[in-house]
């Protein structure tokens, strides 16, 4: 087995438990891996604001994927800085919208930038805090969309009856196309940039540190997470994952609420030549 160089995981879900913050034991063994030479990469859906507060709050300061692999973020300082970002061109954004809007009537969307977030009034209205970590009244909003001067990394869409899962069957089932289609879990549908995902751009990020996919760990309890699961040597999943990864992964480690990605960090960093931590 190769040496495990890079650790990716997910946030929500798996890094986090339920209750959204990163435990003490979480912290340190974050921490102690990356003092043993192992680079530990975020991996999540999240915005760069909520990536940096989440940040803070826990001392994290390597490298994190938002918005599903559309952003790349380096958080050495403490700040989320923005390193690279893969937009989706107006043209398609409003091709895919138009399409979803045809085959699900009362659907609602708001594109996501790199730092802004433009919801249409109906959107906003459907929204709470947890599901953007924005407040509903510090949204942008706009009849019309896509609008604004950022260009857009992420759509997302969401109806205020059908629960986001099935929209996201529906719409696979359809093929929508231009955009590349994915589901955390959460209220909504979440759309990238054709190619886009946690694999991507964790792609990127090793091609620059001459680091192989055999050498990746990656944790994930979610549909979004797939690509990213897939793509590394090491798939491991919460034991609070979804069927779908449960079954694709290598090794099934604790839930969430009992910091399963902190015990598989601590047997990593003690495990002899970092690629047995079973």
């Amino acid at each position: 087995m190769s040496a495990v160089r890079l650790f990716a995981t997910d946030l929500d879900g798996t890094l986090l438990r339920s209750d959204r913050t990163v435990s003490a034991r979480t912290a340190a063994a974050m921490a102690s891996a990356r003092a043993a030479g192992i680079e530990v990469v975020w991996a999540t859906a999240r915005a760069r604001h909520s990536v940096q507060e989440l940040a803070r709050s826990c001392g994290f300061r390597g490298k994190a994927v938002g918005a599903n692999g559309a952003v790349l973020l380096d958080l050495a300082d403490g700040s989320a800085e923005i390193i690279d970002t893969v937009s989706i061109e107006p043209a398609r954004a409003m091709a895919a919208m138009a399409q979803i809007r045809e085959l699900i009537p009362g659907v609602v969307f708001a594109n996501v930038g790199a730092t802004r977030f433009v919801a249409e009034p109906a959107y906003a209205a459907l929204c709470e805090f947890a599901d953007h970590h924005r407040h509903p009244h510090e949204m942008d909003v706009s009849p019309t969309l896509p609008t604004g001067p950022e260009a857009m990394v992420k759509i997302v869409a969401r109806h205020p009856e059908l629960p986001g899962a099935e929209l996201y069957r529906t719409a696979v089932a359809v093929g929508i196309t231009g955009v590349e289609l994915t589901h955390s879990g959460a209220a909504y549908v979440e759309m990238a940039a054709e190619g886009v995902s946690k694999a991507s751009a964790l792609a990127r990020l090793c091609a620059l540190d001459g680091i192989d996919p055999s050498q990746v760990a990656a944790a994930g309890d979610a549909l979004n997470d797939v690509a990213m699961l897939t793509w590394a040597g090491t798939a491991l999943a919460p034991a609070n994952a979804v069927p779908e990864v449960i079954a694709l992964a290598d090794r099934v480690l604790p839930p969430n609420d009992a910091d399963g990605v902190a015990a598989y960090l601590e047997k990593l960093v003690r495990a002899p030549w970092r690629g047995d931590a079973s």
